[in-house]
C-alpha cells in the first residue's frame, strides 16, 4: 500500500489515496483540488523516497470536502482569592479534504483514488441493515459459543468425578489389601505368642512335676 507524509498547517499527516482527512483551514473554495507540494516521504509498493527535506517534483491532490469548525474546547481561567473566573469556548477552522492522487518526483502517478460513490437514502439503509445483521450474526455466534462452553463444561465435571470416583474406589481397594494383610500378620503374630506360651507353660509344668518327685521321701515298709 503506498502512502506519503505530507506537511501543511505546521503539521505532518500520513496519507494515502481515498482517505479523508481533518487539516487546517484553506483559503480555497469547497470542491476545488488543491496541491499539497511539502512531501517529505513517500513510499511505493517496490521502492521509498526520503526529501532533505523535501521531494522536489513530487505532489498530492485532494479535493476540498468542507470548510467547517471544528468541536468546541472549553477554556477556564481562575485566579484564586481574587474573585476572578472566565470560561468561554473555541471552535477551531478546519477544512475536510479527500485525497485523489499521490505522485512520484519524476512526475509518475503512485496512486489514485476511486471515484466517491453517491449516498442515496436505498444506500444507506441497506448499509444499515447490513451493520444490524452483522451485530445480530455476531451476538448469535457469542451465544452458541457460550452454550458449547457449558456443555463442555459439564462434559468436564462428569470426566472429574468419574476419575475422582475411579481413583477413590483403587484407593479404597489399596487399602482393603493392605488392612487384610495388617490382619493375616498381625494374626500369625498372635499365633506365635501364644504357641511360645502354651510352650513355655509345658516346661515350667514339667519342671514343677520334677521338683515335686524329689522331695517326696522314699517309704520303706517293715516286715
Amino acid at each position: 500500500m503506498s502512502f506519503a507524509v505530507i506537511q501543511t498547517g505546521g503539521k505532518q499527516y500520513k496519507v494515502s489515496a481515498s482517505e479523508i482527512l481533518k487539516i487546517e483551514r484553506l483559503d480555497n473554495e469547497e470542491g476545488k483540488t488543491v496541491e499539497f507540494k511539502n512531501v517529505l516521504f513517500l513510499n511505493d509498493d517496490k521502492n521509498t523516497e526520503i526529501g532533505n527535506p523535501n521531494i522536489q517534483g513530487a505532489k498530492v491532490e485532494a479535493t476540498i470536502l468542507k470548510n467547517t469548525k471544528n468541536k468546541t474546547i472549553l477554556v477556564f481561567k481562575k485566579r484564586r482569592r481574587k474573585n476572578s473566573r472566565k470560561k468561554y469556548g473555541h471552535r477551531q477552522p478546519i477544512s475536510l479534504i479527500r485525497i485523489t492522487k499521490i505522485f512520484s518526483k519524476d512526475g509518475k502517478l503512485v496512486s489514485e483514488a476511486q471515484p466517491q460513490k453517491k449516498l442515496t437514502k436505498e444506500i444507506v439503509k441497506g448499509d444499515q441493515a447490513r451493520k444490524e445483521q452483522i451485530i445480530e450474526a455476531k451476538k448469535t455466534k457469542i451465544e452458541e459459543q457460550q452454550q458449547i462452553n457449558k456443555k463442555l463444561k459439564k462434559i468436564d465435571t462428569k470426566e472429574e468425578d468419574t476419575t475422582r470416583k475411579i481413583k477413590a474406589d483403587e484407593a479404597r481397594k489399596v487399602q482393603e489389601k493392605e488392612a487384610k494383610e495388617y490382619n493375616k500378620e498381625q494374626k500369625k503374630s498372635l499365633n506365635l505368642a501364644q504357641k511360645k506360651i502354651k510352650a513355655k507353660s509345658k516346661k515350667s509344668d514339667t519342671d514343677r512335676k520334677k521338683i515335686v518327685n524329689k522331695k517326696k521321701p522314699v517309704i520303706t515298709k517293715k516286715k
